[in-house]
């Protein structure tokens, strides 16, 4: 358990930092202090003797304790490189360390330094993330949103880099109540390009894995259904198995309900990403289904871990280093003081053949 004080220093600075308390404002006194967090007098000074150290605060004899800007000149401008902050949901896995190889590239020819941060998907580490690069006093920021398809309760942070006109831009997708500029890979047509890759294979029974608290996610799902309603095939809701970060770990068994349920209908799937496509292929080389025999099923992002398997997943691309470098170039740009920079910045995906896929038109053919 944390000290007291120690409580209380992490919500003042959160205050500070997400703008409830602004600069030069009162913050309330000792004793309401104590009221408010139930501790004495002395946990309170210690605090705030603390946060004052650390520049968040100043004293005025007779008169109160003021929120301070020390903390921000004390963080920036302390050195002539600039500093650019990256908060990703992960680091090591996936993707992530591609999109972070590309900004790195990029920062490093204009010898720009790179403090990283990650949420793990959870947007009380974000918040701490987001702190931690507002008290640093970064001059730029590179961020992947934090359940993207949720409403975010960290979004006045946001609009804290906004007043104080540091430049940010996100990667993977945005947060539609920010108007922010973004690099992303049109995850629509990506899903759109999966199926349709399926239909013209001869499958009209088309299963989706979808991951729901993301935007990919949700647009990876329209691009799904945008595809089945061109072929005028049915949407069937049963032939859909959601997820989301929470229940991510329990994936492998839904798969093993969703997979015997729907088995003898179901001939084909299309999948959120490469990391779902392999976790199907475990799943059914326990059930004993043959891939792409019984079920044909397609990823998506051309990830390292797809290039690497046992299998030859079909696939789709995703920029991952190429996004990474462009997003930093962007927020270069933008420190440069350059006007007209693009405020959104789609990929479009190309589909990556593997051996996951049957043609059933081929099949009906030999009998006849």
């Amino acid at each position: 358990m944390k000290p007291k004080y120690q409580v209380i220093i992490e919500d003042i600075k959160s205050k500070i930092l997400s703008g409830d308390y602004s600069m030069g404002e009162q913050i309330p006194t000792e004793s309401v202090m104590q009221e408010t967090y139930g501790v004495s007098r002395h946990t309170v000074r210690k605090a705030i003797l603390e946060l004052s150290n650390e520049g968040f605060l100043r004293s005025e004899k007779g008169s109160g304790t003021y929120v301070s800007n020390q903390y921000q000149s004390k963080s920036s401008g302390a050195s002539a490189n600039k500093t650019i902050g990256v908060i990703t949901t992960y680091i090591s896995d996936y993707i992530f360390p591609s999109i972070i190889r590309g900004i790195e590239s990029r920062l490093n020819k204009d010898n720009y330094s790179l403090l990283l941060a990650s949420t793990n998907n959870d947007v009380e580490q974000e918040k701490k993330a987001l702190e931690m690069m507002l008290s640093y006093g970064v001059d730029g920021l590179i961020v992947e949103p934090t359940k993207s398809n949720l409403y975010n309760p960290n979004i006045s942070y946001y609009l804290s880099f906004k007043e104080q006109d540091v430049p940010f831009t996100m990667i993977n997708a945005y947060y539609e109540e920010l108007d922010v500029p973004f690099f992303c890979l049109d995850d629509v047509q990506s899903s759109y390009l999966a199926t349709n890759e399926l239909i013209s294979k001869g499958h009209t029974q088309i299963g989706l894995i979808a991951k729901m608290d993301d935007l990919q996610g949700k647009y990876r799902m329209k691009g799904y259904i945008k595809a089945l309603g061109e072929a005028k095939l049915r949407f069937q809701p049963e032939h859909i198995l959601s997820f989301n970060t929470e229940t991510k770990l329990d994936l492998y068994a839904n798969l093993k309900t969703f997979l015997t349920e729907n088995q003898d209908e179901m001939t084909a799937l299309v999948c959120y990403n490469d990391e779902v496509g392999l976790e199907v292929v475990n799943v059914c080389r326990q059930l004993g289904i043959s891939i792409p025999d019984k079920l044909s099923i397609i990823g998506q992002d051309n990830s390292y871990i797809a290039k690497n398997a046992t299998i030859n997943l079909t696939t789709l691309t995703h920029p991952q280093e190429q996004m990474g470098h462009d997003a930093a170039d962007w927020i270069i740009k933008k420190l440069q003081g350059k006007k007209e920079l693009p405020t959104e910045t789609y990929y479009q995906p190309v589909l990556v053949e593997g051996e996951t896929i049957k043609e059933l038109n081929a099949k009906r053919d030999e009998v006849r």
